[in-house]
């Protein structure tokens, strides 16, 4: 036997006996462990709460500085693109996944300047909380604020 299939064991009654316990807290439980990790995240419905993220933008150029108010599911606000926005953070959430990580300290990142834009997300999002900055000092940083656009604007139009 390998190593692999031996370690499984442990690991998957701990999955069984996290999805058992999840019997007495709602109405996750009626969903086997395996589909825990296929379930989207939660939405304004969900929550009670909604998804709501204010979202400032500085030394962008071509108008597009300022402070947008962003809400999902229904979209709306003062954000320029409210709909198209939250198409993309919804393309972009993934279970377990942080869509507003930083760039990990340890990336080797292409040494590129993208231009003085900065931007600054707080609020709330798929129920958790949000705060992240953006700039686009070096390749890394840049491809992390192109992955949120049309939430953050597009300096390349």
């Amino acid at each position: 036997m390998s190593l692999f299939r031996k370690s499984r064991a442990p690991l998957a009654r701990l999955l069984v006996a996290g999805a058992s316990s999840l019997v007495a807290v709602g109405s996750l439980a009626a969903a086997p462990a395996a589909a825990l990790d296929l379930m989207p995240p939660p939405t304004r419905d969900d929550l009670g709460t909604g998804d709501h993220l204010t979202v400032t933008v500085r030394n962008a150029g071509h108008g597009e500085d300022g402070t947008f108010e962003l809400y999902c599911h229904p979209g709306g606000g003062t954000h320029p693109d409210a709909d198209r926005a939250c198409a993309a953070l919804d393309r972009g959430t993934r279970w377990g996944k942080d869509a507003f990580a930083p760039v990990p300290d340890d990336s080797v990142c292409t040494m590129q300047y993208g231009g003085p834009a900065t931007a600054h997300v707080t609020g709330t999002w798929a129920g958790r909380p949000v705060e992240a900055t953006y700039d686009r000092s070096n390749g890394c940083e840049i491809g992390r604020w192109d992955r949120m656009v049309p939430v953050l604007p597009d300096p390349r139009s």
